[in-house]
């Protein structure tokens, strides 16, 4: 078989068509999307994989790193995060409130990432206690040391707030610290998906094996 292009060169549609050549006799295939292509999306290495043998793939390569966002208002900015953390291969996204959100941002992403539940965020706060994982905030808010200067603990709990009111009081009160990232323009803050995003990467810059990146 041909060597496929990367995932940011499909050319005229997303994914790749039906195997060409012998078909591999390896258990992770999936026999439908061997013969009719893959179209998801995902990395070139999994291509034609079974939903379980990616997500075994990427528990076999998760890194300590959890993320909580809050959930108790507008949840615009929770499918971006679950993508970004599916992206760097985050342990697992929490979720504190309400259940339901828009998982449109999450361009199904969330097939493959682990989600957990909180009613509350001293729910999350005991979950963080149990699993050893230390809690740090991410909000732009006097006090916060700058998240590109400060070392992040490897086991850690990154917890971010929504759109405008930030993280709450609870969260605030049970992180160990707050980072905030540098801004340097006119607006009061960035996206929350945003910020997770970069929060995100500041501890793969700080912990991760990047020789271990696609």
């Amino acid at each position: 078989m041909t060597e496929h292009p990367g995932p940011t060169e499909w050319g005229e549609g997303p994914g790749v068509g039906p195997w060409e050549g012998p078909l591999p006799d390896d258990p992770r295939y999936d026999e439908a999307l061997l013969r009719d292509g893959d179209t998801r999306n995902v990395v070139d290495p999994y291509r034609y994989w079974t939903r379980e043998a990616i997500i075994a793939d990427i528990d076999r390569r998760r890194h300590p790193l959890h993320i909580a966002i809050e959930n108790f208002g507008n949840d615009a900015n929770i499918g971006a995060v679950v993508r970004t953390a599916n992206a760097f291969a985050v342990d697992t996204v929490h979720i504190v409130g309400r259940r339901r959100w828009n998982r449109r941002g999450a361009m199904v992403t969330d097939r493959y990432q682990r989600l957990r539940h909180h009613d509350t965020t001293a729910d999350l706060l005991a979950f963080a206690a149990a699993e050893d994982l230390t809690v740090v905030a991410v909000d732009n808010i006097p006090g916060a040391t700058r998240i590109e200067t400060t070392p992040l603990p490897k086991n850690c709990l990154l917890i971010f707030g929504q759109e405008g009111p930030g993280i709450t009081p609870d969260a605030k009160a049970g992180a160990v610290s707050v980072v905030s990232i540098a801004q340097f323009g006119s607006t009061r803050s960035i996206n929350a998906g945003v910020a997770a995003g970069i929060a995100m990467h500041a501890w793969i810059v700080q912990h991760a094996d990047l020789g271990l990146a696609w």
